[in-house]
């Protein structure tokens, strides 16, 4: 029986996450599986792995053989280091602590990358929200600025209606006071 590491499809429409499983490699791609090592989610920044390196490495030396995905995981959290530092081992090629050693600084480095990419992404993430922020702050200034021309523009407006209208009022006391006779005696008339 052939004997794959690949990945099964979890998750709902364009939010997929994977579970790193050992199938038969004649299995659907979510049908039966012999073990689930793991899981694979690349919807985070960076992409969160868990994996059962152990487990994954026995399968791999008695012979699984792991799809292009897989392999790319299994090297990106260190197994298929150590399954080559473990057959060096093997053939005398260096000391079970050599190969202990060059797999913990290994992992060390890695580490520190990972913690670098976090530290990185949440300080651009800082920064885009100050640049976010102050573009917002200018903006509402502009818009500050813009309402307070229209008021000043209405109160000029609403001042220059309001003499418009005092002057027209006084024009009309004015020619209501002309026009109006000045009451004098009438005299009776003769008879």
């Amino acid at each position: 029986m052939a004997v794959k590491i690949r990945l099964a499809r979890h998750g709902k429409k364009n939010y997929a996450y994977f579970h790193i499983v050992v199938a038969d490699s004649r299995a659907p791609r979510d049908g039966r599986l012999i073990e689930t090592l793991g899981t694979y989610n690349p919807n985070t920044n960076p992409a969160e792995i868990k994996l059962d390196a152990d487990r994954a490495l026995y399968w791999l030396n008695v012979g699984a053989q792991p799809t292009i995905t897989a392999r790319r995981l299994l090297s990106y959290k260190g197994v298929l280091l150590k399954k080559h530092l473990l057959e060096g081992v093997a053939k005398n090629a260096l000391t079970q602590e050599q190969a202990d050693a060059k797999w913990e600084a290994w992992m060390q480095e890695k580490e520190a990358a990972i913690l670098a990419k976090k530290n990185k992404l949440s300080q651009e993430s800082v920064e885009e929200t100050k640049k976010r922020l102050q573009a917002e702050s200018l903006i509402n200034k502009e818009r500050a600025a813009a309402l307070s021309a229209k008021r000043e523009e209405a109160a000029a407006r609403l001042a220059a209606a309001a003499a418009e209208a005092a002057a027209k009022a006084e024009e009309t006391i004015a020619e209501i006071e002309g026009t109006a006779a000045p009451e004098t005696e009438e005299e009776p008339a003769a008879e």
